[in-house]
């Protein structure tokens, strides 16, 4: 079972790794630890546009179908998000979504959703851990059902309500990276009046030969698109549509603290609530909150804590850097597909340039990098640790106010910027982010954040 170990987002690994009967084991994990909890309704089995995924899917409903409770398995590939409002919708013990989101074509990945629909705390992953063993199925006429259900209507329901605008002078581009987005997201903004510029909406198990993450580098054609077309907006999914990438006309693809910035923004014109953001996302949300008379609350870095905020604090908006976010209203998980709609809809009541271009008039830039140094997965926390010990009183010349140990080391400097070091929880490395007025102030504080972390590594 070493081979089996579950992360931030539940297990990832290479397919040479991650087969077919480590995957029933999870299955197995799965149905004991509903069954000794007492769970009884049944569970959805999800899965992504990769090629070994339904294969996958199927293999795990079998094993939980084996143990006796019914399995939903959606009509087609689809995105995360609604795997996770299907089980609030339905009313369901939880599920088991198969995918590797971002990661390249040749690794996947499965991950369990509980029944509120919100990413999986650790004392539920570690209870799951705890319960890894090879499959132990009941006689036939005790076992579960599998069935094929529609997954997306439900959820675009809800979103058309929760959003509720008329995109109808809009022209998006939407790109779908090859991803489980395709005629979703797309779909949703079509029938909300959008008129829609498809790009790479065909399935491709190999995601045309790169990674599914909609990071500027991978999305040079959706600001193209948007230039030929005239179009409002770009909006684009990485590979299972739980994260979203921006593009503007006048910014291009847009940085996800922006994207944060601007929704914000436009939710706070119509209702309250406060925000919540890790410690990796910027302090441009602070200054929004401050305005409107809200708070912002700090986790650690992955959407679980900031999923977990959002229920605590009853937030209107949780989100983070790396391009995860969710609303009130909504279940708390990271859902790229609405996020695309609401993207939409604030575009609609304000030019999203115009919206950004008075959001720093009034609460100043933002300039936020981040860079990784490699660092084995065993050897983390001995950095961390000794890391303690040689902080510095300035950084790049910059004297530092305060240190937040909430996740890594993050330190709050005199002029308002921020230098950030924790461990990566899904690579082999350390994470340095930074955050200043200027990109020359971020490079040097990253380069700073490097001179500390590499003599340790």
């Amino acid at each position: 079972m070493d081979e089996i170990s579950f992360g931030t987002d539940g297990w990832r690994a290479t397919l040479d790794t991650f087969t077919d009967d480590r995957v029933r084991i999870v299955g197995q994990a799965v149905a004991d630890y509903l069954a000794d909890e007492g769970f009884t309704a049944p569970v959805l089995v999800g899965y992504d546009a990769r090629e070994t995924s339904p294969g996958f899917a199927e293999s795990l409903a079998e094993v939980v179908a084996g143990n006796g409770f019914d399995v939903l398995l959606p009509e087609r590939d689809c995105p995360t998000p609604l795997v996770a409002y299907a089980i609030a919708e339905r009313g369901l013990s939880g599920a088991l979504m198969v995918t590797a989101s971002h990661n390249p074509p040749e690794y996947n990945g499965v991950k369990f959703i509980p029944s509120d629909g919100a990413p999986a705390l650790p004392d539920v992953t570690d209870a799951v851990a705890e319960r890894l063993a090879e499959p132990d199925l009941l006689p036939e006429s005790e076992r579960g059902t599998i069935e094929r259900v529609d997954v997306v209507s439900p959820h675009a329901d809800h979103a058309m309500d929760l959003v509720g605008d008329d995109l109808s002078d809009l022209t998006v581009v939407y790109d779908a990276m090859h991803g489980s987005g395709r005629g979703v997201t797309d779909a949703l903004l079509e029938a909300a009046g959008a008129e829609v510029v498809r790009l790479r909406c065909e399935r491709d198990a190999d995601f045309g030969g790169i990674s599914p993450e909609p990071s500027a580098e991978n999305l040079e054609g959706l600001a193209e698109a948007m230039a030929e077309h005239d179009a409002d907006l770009g909006v684009a999914n990485d590979g299972d549509a739980d994260r979203i990438g921006i593009a503007t006309p006048d910014r291009g693809v847009l940085d996800e603290n922006l994207f944060f910035a601007a929704v914000y923004d436009y939710l706070l014109e119509s209702d309250s609530g406060p925000a919540i953001r890790t410690v990796s996302t910027t302090f441009l949300i602070d200054r929004i909150a401050e305005a409107h008379g809200e708070e912002v609350f700090e986790t650690a870095v992955g959407f679980k804590w900031v999923a977990d905020g959002m229920r605590e604090h009853d937030a209107l908006m949780g989100g983070e850097e790396s391009g995860g976010f969710s609303v009130r209203g909504h279940v708390r998980e990271k859902d790229g597909v609405l996020m695309g709609l609401l993207a939409a809809a604030a575009t609609a009541e304000e030019d999203f340039d115009a919206r950004l271009d008075r959001i720093e008039a009034e609460h100043g830039e933002i300039v936020a990098d981040k860079i990784s140094v490699a660092c084995p997965d065993s050897e983390k926390a001995r950095v961390i640790d000794d890391l303690e010990d040689v902080l510095p009183e300035t950084v790049a010349g910059r004297d530092i106010a305060k240190v937040v140990t909430l996740d890594g080391f993050k330190l709050l400097l005199e002029d308002g910027s921020w230098l950030l070091v924790r461990p990566s929880g899904t690579e082999p490395k350390m994470r340095v982010y930074a955050e200043a007025g200027s990109e020359d102030a971020v490079s040097s504080l990253l380069e700073a954040g490097r001179e500390l972390v590499e003599p340790l590594v």
